[in-house]
């Protein structure tokens, strides 16, 4: 079978705690990454779950500035949890 070389760009902290990791398996990244790829082409995907995190999300962004917001305005539940103590 013929090989062939394949080049990719990460962060250099990535890569080194990837390699000491794999170092630790017994692997090398070469060997990481063609199981990660023999992986994707024989399961049709990738072989683990990827998600965007919701905290990021434009509705939850929205939600928190509001909350802020109202924070700020001496409104809110923390305001009123407050309050309510000091009665």
């Amino acid at each position: 079978m013929a090989t062939t070389s394949v080049t990719i760009r990460m962060d250099e902290n990535l890569k080194k705690q990837a390699e000491t990791l794999f170092d630790e398996m017994g692997l090398n990244m070469t060997t990481a990454f063609t199981m990660f790829t023999k992986a994707v082409v024989r399961q049709q995907k990738i072989p683990f779950e990827i998600s965007a995190d919701t905290f990021y999300s434009e509705t939850n962004q929205e939600h928190l500035r509001k909350a802020i917001s109202e924070l700020n305005a001496g409104k809110g539940k923390v305001h009123e949890l407050i309050e309510g103590e000091n009665e």
